[in-house]
């Protein structure tokens, strides 16, 4: 079947098939004999209608289902033979149509994976990063929480920036309001509405006359509005001590909490820290590899990214260059994860797609079919999931293999 193969470069072939006339005359007579089984043709039994006559109804779709399956096995087998790793499906150069009693010919041109000669990735060197967690940040995030949990009090201080004040107003423009609750520094007014309300204490009546831009709230926008105003309630938001926050959160103790919030901190910087040689492990692969890139390949990145882009209201036209360097970075990084994962081994098991599938579920608050659907609609299979896992079980390997140094190393 496989007459020949042409290179045109290393990431393009071009396939000559020919297949027998008497293998196509006799996939054409099945085909025709299997119409002629279920054709209902007036005059005639089921089935018993001369193939003749079924060949002169119905020859053409006959040559067009038998043309497409012949073309499809014999291309699969073509590849498999020569012992290529299409990247895209094949083009025909020509129309390809059977013409009856002569042998089937035809041109494939199919984009391949180049081949890497020399694969090198192990001990590549990154910098060592420390995960320790010190008592400091412990104590940062302790007192974020403790503020974030706090609850608000009524105070007989002077108001602050933060603070909520409860307040009844009255203006020249008819509009008022009463026990109206406002958070000092935050809007929706004017930067200088707050700045009367800081230093009042609760009982304190005033006037204050606020310019209100064009865009700003309906009701005043574009106004020079007077107001006369009553503090009524000053509230501020006082944080839990330590212990009541451990209680809040659900822990027996204070040192449970602690321990969590250190626990969390530095599975937290290790993943930063593993992220951050990831990069540069793919950096230095990058760099020390030099192959030719499927055309096709890039071309179609540079589709994604332009379309990514146009998503977001960038415009691509001036982003163009920046796309296309974007885009062969990613088709080498792509096709360099995949050698190393074959000759690492790797591979993604059903139950490890599922996990995936479980845990963006959770992640996102969806379902797990909901995880499918998104795939399915927007790349007809899963095949990007599943590359996902992959490249992220072969990047663990690279860790692993990786020479950790210290920074102070690297420098001398």
């Amino acid at each position: 079947m496989l007459k020949a193969i042409e290179e045109i470069s290393a990431t393009k072939k071009r396939l000559k098939i020919e297949i027998p006339a008497e293998i196509v005359e006799g996939e054409l007579q099945k085909a025709l004999k299997e119409i002629q089984k279920k054709a209902k043709i007036p005059g005639f039994r089921p089935g018993k209608t001369p193939l003749s006559i079924i060949e002169k109804k119905f020859g053409k779709d006959a040559e067009s289902d038998v043309l497409e399956r012949l073309v499809s096995e014999s291309y699969n087998k073509a590849v498999k033979e020569a012992k290529l790793k299409p990247v895209l499906p094949p083009m025909a150069e020509d129309a390809i149509d059977i013409k009856r009693n002569e042998p089937l010919s035809f041109d494939l041109i199919v984009e391949v994976r180049p081949e890497v000669q020399v694969l090198n990735y192990d001990d590549i060197e990154v910098e060592e990063v420390s995960i320790e967690v010190k008592d400091e940040e412990v104590e940062e995030v302790l007192q974020r929480l403790s503020k974030e949990r706090g609850v608000y009090e009524s105070i007989e201080e002077p108001a602050q920036i933060e603070d909520l004040v409860v307040i009844d107003y009255k203006t020249d423009i008819d509009k008022e309001a009463n026990d109206y609750v406002y958070k000092i520094g935050s809007g929706p007014f004017p930067e200088e509405f707050s700045n009367a309300l800081e230093g009042k204490k609760s009982g304190e009546n005033f006037s204050v006359s606020i310019d209100f831009p064009e865009d700003s709230i309906a009701d005043f926008a574009g106004k020079k509005v007077n107001f006369d105003i009553t503090v009524k309630d000053v509230k501020r938001k006082q944080e839990l001590t330590y212990e009541e926050l451990a209680k809040e959160l659900g822990f027996e103790d204070l040192e449970s909490l602690k321990k969590y919030v250190r626990e969390t901190l530095e599975k937290t910087k290790q993943e930063q820290a593993e992220q951050k040689q990831k990069i540069d492990i793919l950096k230095k692969l990058l760099e020390t590899h030099e192959f030719e890139l499927p055309e096709g390949l890039v071309e179609m990145e540079v589709k994604r990214i332009t379309e990514e882009y146009e998503s977001m209201g960038v415009d691509v036209n001036q982003q163009m260059e920046a796309i296309a360097e974007r885009a062969k970075r990613n088709v080498k990084a792509y096709i360099l994860l995949e050698f190393i994962g074959e000759k690492e081994g790797v591979s993604v098991s059903e139950d490890e797609l599922k996990n995936e599938v479980m845990n963006i579920a959770r992640r996102y608050s969806i379902t797990p079919q909901g995880v499918v659907q998104y795939y399915m609609s927007k790349d007809g299979s899963l095949e990007a999931l599943r590359n996902s896992v992959f490249e992220r079980k072969v990047f663990d390997i690279l860790l692993q293999k990786a020479k950790k140094v210290k920074k102070e190393e690297e420098t001398k």
